[in-house]
């Protein structure tokens, strides 16, 4: 699955990083970057549904 933030959306909580680090990593700018934008990671899909703001797209 393909993964995006969207990073105007993000609110630098961190829940991403939290659930899934191997996928997300919050920036210098405090922003959740995509450490693998290509991943089968199913917490990917934990952290996308998580996501307090709907950041994250998921593409399957």
């Amino acid at each position: 699955m393909k993964v995006r933030v969207d990073e105007a959306a993000c609110i630098g909580c961190g829940v991403c990083e939290s659930l899934c680090p191997d996928v997300f990593k919050l920036g210098d700018d405090g922003k959740a970057k995509v450490l693998q934008p290509e991943t089968e990671l199913d917490c990917a899909k934990d952290a996308a549904d998580s996501c307090p703001t709907g950041a994250i797209a998921i593409e399957e």
